[in-house]
């Protein structure tokens, strides 16, 4: 087992971000370090701190010359500039910007905008095409914002070039930045994923986000000189925290341009730093050992790890020399990375320790802004999502289970300045959502060491009760069929069985076709993975052992943050 190695906590020089002025305080102060590396084709740009400043100016002062102060703006496409000075100028300017999914269909995106009733919404060029016959008929959308236009503005098409332009005048005649709402009203409205029926539109103010982006500042070890690569969904809250927690802490955020071209990026912008989902970090640890077997290396990897075990063991670190080659796949500077948005195998974890790379794991929801808790980097604990975050506390409701150290289980609450103003029209949901004195249930099942330090075990809705009246959640199994290097993707759901009232449990898999030989049948590969099954099955107790195997022929569908959508496993 690696030992996990802990940092000297950071002293910050800097003040507290309390709202968005705060927030463009900081990124005044880093003038002409650069901001953003971003793609336009196939050249990389470079924005400073200084040009977004006054690029948020421009849009922020447009906002209110188009009397949208107060009104609803949605943002949606491909992480940007652009995007992202629309999102910070709407909080300045005293709209309610209101992000969404890019990958949800039209007539979703349609439906979502009618029941808040937006007024505007900013768009990336992807969408010109995408949103003709939506501007001719939606109900409530005055100006439709392009953020690249060819064509002629009209009465309802204003590209953000033109809005920019105005921005400029009124800048020129004397417009400043001035918090003009209160810092608890409602300024962002986000939906939770689900189809247009099952989404709730959550409520966020400016003391909930800024209190999570100052949370996150506190919790992680990012400073000034790191370099990041931003591959998550801009408009999902984990992601979005973490830029704005980056401006004011002064990174170089380089926006990645593709999943096809992660590897490729990394390589071109060599990050120190990365915040990711943990698909990404098991499909990442799985390339690693897939290319030193294919190079006939692992037999020396191993006997590298080993060797780095014992000299870390005497106070020698040479990881960044042993593994020189693993490193330079991410660019060769790659230190640190922030998981979460799904719960993390603590091997991974592990996997990465041993070659320098420190995983510090997070967890949080959309309707805490997100964040929750993190493992801080001061003082990891494996397994665990760490103590809550400066902004918030935790509590468990105890559910009648005890784990074998006697700490009591339970649905994991939440209390603090992260926590949601409510779900938008929504009272059934927020009576619901809330305790009668006022603590947010998430909906995750864990508890709480010693410490303080929280581990989660799975999820109400999704746990399987089997017939003896075992509860058990499908992630604690899940991660061990991770480790199963024939199986890309696996999704444990609960079967009935076709002669009783017995509750089979059975493991969907996708197969890593690549582990096998080509033309292998599909009985081959189904009872191979059946074998490797079987021996996971060993290491759990019995009323938690995989019964049956389904195998399917194409990916799980997921979310943007590359989760599983249980609800449509059949």
């Amino acid at each position: 087992m690696s030992k996990l190695l802990n940092k000297k906590k950071i002293e910050r020089d800097f003040p507290r971000t309390w709202d968005v002025i705060d927030l463009l305080d900081r990124v005044q102060y880093h003038g002409d370090k650069v901001l953003y590396k971003y793609f336009v084709g196939k050249d990389v740009l470079e924005m400073t701190y200084a040009e977004f400043y006054q690029y948020v100016k421009k849009i922020s002062a447009a906002i209110v010359a188009k009397n949208l102060c107060g009104k609803k703006i949605a943002v949606i496409g491909e992480t940007s500039p652009e995007w992202l000075a629309t999102y910070v100028a709407c909080l300045a300017a005293g709209a309610v910007v209101v992000p969404m999914d890019k990958e949800l269909a039209i007539p979703e995106i349609e439906k979502f905008l009618t029941i808040i009733e937006a007024d505007a919404i900013v768009y990336s060029k992807s969408f010109n095409d995408k949103f003709e016959d939506t501007i001719k008929t939606h109900p409530t959308i005055k100006h439709f914002i392009p953020m690249s236009y060819e064509g002629e503005a009209t009465d309802k098409i204003l590209p953000l070039s033109t809005l920019v332009e105005l921005g400029a005048s009124e800048v020129e005649a004397g417009y400043d930045f001035k918090l003009t709402t209160s810092r608890d009203e409602m300024c962002e409205m986000l939906f939770t994923s689900g189809t247009t029926g099952t989404s709730k539109c959550v409520m966020l103010s400016q003391k909930n986000i800024f209190a999570a982006v100052s949370s996150a500042i506190d919790a992680v070890c990012f400073e000034a000189d790191d370099v990041l690569v931003s591959v998550l969904p801009v408009h999902h809250t984990y992601e979005l925290m973490c830029l704005l927690a980056e401006m004011v802490i002064g990174c170089t955020t380089c926006i990645n341009d593709s999943l096809r071209h992660v590897i490729k990026n990394f390589a071109r912008f060599k990050p120190t730093g990365l915040v990711l989902v943990p698909l990404f970090l098991n499909t990442m640890y799985k390339k690693i050992w897939s290319e030193a077997e294919k190079s006939g290396k692992a037999g020396v990897l191993k006997t590298a790890i080993k060797a780095s075990h014992g000299m870390l063991a005497v106070g020698i670190d040479a990881r960044r020399t042993l593994f020189k080659s693993v490193l330079d796949a991410f660019g060769g500077n790659l230190n640190k990375i922030i998981c979460g948005g799904a719960k993390l195998n603590p091997e991974l974890v592990e996997g990465f320790e041993d070659f320098g790379i420190a995983v510090y794991e997070g967890f949080g929801i959309t309707e805490c802004s997100p964040l929750v808790a993190v493992t801080p980097y001061t003082a990891r604990k494996l397994g665990s999502i760490g103590p809550a975050v400066s902004s918030c506390k935790m509590r468990i409701a105890p559910n009648g289970d005890v784990t074998p150290e006697g700490y009591v289980m339970g649905e994991i609450q939440v209390k603090g300045d992260n926590v949601m103003l409510g779900y938008y029209n929504n009272p059934d949901a927020n009576a619901e959502v809330f305790t009668d004195d006022g603590w947010f249930r998430t909906g995750d099942i864990g508890y709480l060491d010693a410490d303080g330090y929280a581990y989660i075990t799975g999820r109400i809705k999704f746990v399987i009760v089997l017939e003896n009246g075992k509860n058990v959640f499908p992630e604690e199994i899940e991660e061990y069929l991770e480790g199963i290097e024939t199986i890309a993707e696996s999704c444990v759901i609960g079967r009935k069985a076709a002669d009783s009232d017995e509750v089979i449990l059975t493991a969907v898999v996708f197969p890593n076709y690549s582990k096998f030989a080509e033309g292998a049948s599909d009985d081959d590969i189904k009872e191979s993975i059946r074998k490797s099954i079987n021996a996971v099955n060993k290491k759990l107790p019995t009323f938690k052992q995989i019964k049956a195997v389904e195998v399917r022929k194409t990916e799980f569908e997921k979310t943007t943050t590359k989760k599983i959508k249980r609800q449509l496993v059949k």
